[in-house]
């Protein structure tokens, strides 16, 4: 398969390939595209051909993870709309969440893992969470203790997302009214389908 792919390539003018090189291991040309030898290539945005050679772009790693730096709710959250905002993205590969909405946008088909930790400050109301896939709840999680200064909202799931599907965080029940500092929201492509 080495020098079908050297041939190929080489006739296009974009790299040349070490010939014998391992059909299963990626080759990357010029930090831009990669191409999977595979046998059974699934469709994931890129482009097949019929001798199994998968090309995808570069860009196919995604991963964020937003925190909030202070303990004031931000004066565009909206009574309605009751979105978690984040104000610092400390990892954003991709560019895919959008921190002024504080929403991830799917790039592609995929599997991917979502976890959060929402703190409660001094608060002695129970606060719900869930973690909403395109205006629907999919998980919740609940911190509701009376007797603590601090307790924290936590889960974790993989979700099969398509491209363009939009995931936030939206405080459900109960008010952080502090607790902002300290919450974090992270997820990143697994694998694409």
């Amino acid at each position: 398969m080495s020098g079908v792919l050297q041939l190929l390539l080489m006739g296009y003018g974009v790299v040349r390939c070490i010939a014998g090189q391992n059909d299963t291991e990626p080759i990357v040309l010029e930090g831009k595209c990669l191409v999977v030898c595979d046998s059974n290539p699934s469709s994931d945005g890129g482009v097949t051909s019929s001798l199994g050679i998968s090309v995808r772009s570069a860009g196919a790693k995604v991963a964020f993870s937003a925190v909030r730096g202070t303990n004031h709710e931000p004066s565009d959250m909206s009574n309605t709309s009751m979105t978690i905002y984040f104000d610092q993205a400390l990892v954003n590969i991709g560019n895919h969440f959008d921190l002024k909405a504080s929403v991830f946008q799917a790039p592609r088909r995929g599997i991917y893992s979502f976890g959060f930790h929402v703190v409660k400050v001094y608060n002695r109301q129970t606060i719900q969470v869930n973690l909403m896939q395109n205006d629907y709840p999919i998980i919740s999680a609940f911190a509701g203790d009376q007797d603590v200064t601090r307790e924290a909202a936590s889960n974790g799931v993989l979700l099969q997302l398509e491209r363009e599907d939009r995931v936030y965080l939206k405080l459900e029940r109960g008010t952080l009214m502090g607790g902002w500092k300290y919450s974090t929201f992270s997820g990143f492509l697994v694998f694409p389908l």
